[in-house]
């Protein structure tokens, strides 16, 4: 009776060892950042998990089921967004296409598709045209594609997306920015499964905060 009681004592210390060292395993400065001034979320209630990412971006295409998945499994409280980069001129259509396709209620048709296209396939979708084309090949209005294209809301809202950006010094793709005070990356978090593990983690701090 006293070794089961024992072993289970153990048993329990042992278990809150490892919770501890997984909260003790992600370092501020070294797995994430916490940035200086905290950038504007699009919702003021709920915690805000901002991927920025980029169509083109070859490891943003490998962690896009990774990320899926863990939306799919999210808390309610949870607001996931995207948010395009523009970090080079040539990225400058993406973004746009990304706004335009989502003014007109479109996105969910082709946002698979020019990952496929962009990332996977490396097809020079590089201005307005081009991409009005090949979203027209997945039933959307080629026209009222580039008339949104065009806009002066889709491009606001590009500068409003790209100043987020800048004041989180994203300088990659993908990057994860949480409630718009950390900054996480594979380079810093040790790989795209970690991330999303340093995710969880300010996730449940943040929330923690909210709770007080």
């Amino acid at each position: 009776m006293i070794t089961i009681v024992r072993n289970a004592a153990l048993s329990i210390l042992a278990m809150s060892f490892v919770v501890q060292a997984s909260a003790a395993t992600w370092e501020e400065g070294k797995h994430y950042q916490e940035l200086d001034n905290p950038v504007r979320t699009a919702s003021d209630s709920g915690i805000e998990v901002a991927e920025v990412f980029w169509y083109g971006c070859p490891h943003c295409y490998t962690f896009k089921p990774l990320i899926e998945s863990w939306v799919e499994n999210s808390p309610e409280y949870v607001n996931y967004v995207n948010i395009p980069a523009a970090l080079g001129k040539s990225w400058e259509p993406h973004a746009k296409a990304f706004y335009a396709l989502q003014t007109m209620g479109e996105l969910d048709k082709v946002h698979d598709a020019l990952f496929e296209a962009l990332a996977g396939e490396r097809r020079p979708l590089n201005s307005g045209e081009a991409l009005a084309d090949f979203v027209a090949d997945h039933g959307v209005d080629g026209e009222e594609f580039l008339k949104n294209y065009n806009s002066f809301g889709v491009n606001a809202k590009m500068q409003q997306a790209q100043a987020k950006i800048r004041g989180a010094r994203v300088t990659g793709t993908p990057t994860m920015i949480v409630n718009g005070k950390y900054r996480i990356t594979a380079s810093m978090a040790g790989g795209h499964e970690a991330v999303l593990e340093v995710v969880d983690y300010l996730v449940e701090k943040e929330r923690e905060g909210q709770d007080q």
